[in-house]
């Protein structure tokens, strides 16, 4: 599993082309958080990238089962 924070710096497509970089060698989820925009990127191998806005949460799926990641700044 990866995750990206997405600072005030950081540009977009590049962080977006690491975590394609990361589905490449091996990971199986990713998770690219975008507060600027409050969206969550959700990366799956043989999936399209799922955009979440204002999401409430995010789990960890079949890779990491039972892991919740409560996101109560997003929902504020």
């Amino acid at each position: 599993m990866a995750i990206e924070l997405r600072s005030a710096t950081d540009h977009l497509p590049d962080l977006q082309n690491k975590m394609q970089e990361y589905l490449d060698n091996g990971v199986q989820l990713g998770w690219l958080f975008n507060p600027q925009d409050q969206q969550v990127e959700i990366y799956r191998v043989s999936y399209p990238v799922e955009v979440l806005n204002l999401p409430v949460d995010v789990s960890g799926e079949g890779v990491l089962p039972g892991l919740v990641l409560k996101l109560d700044r997003f929902s504020d």
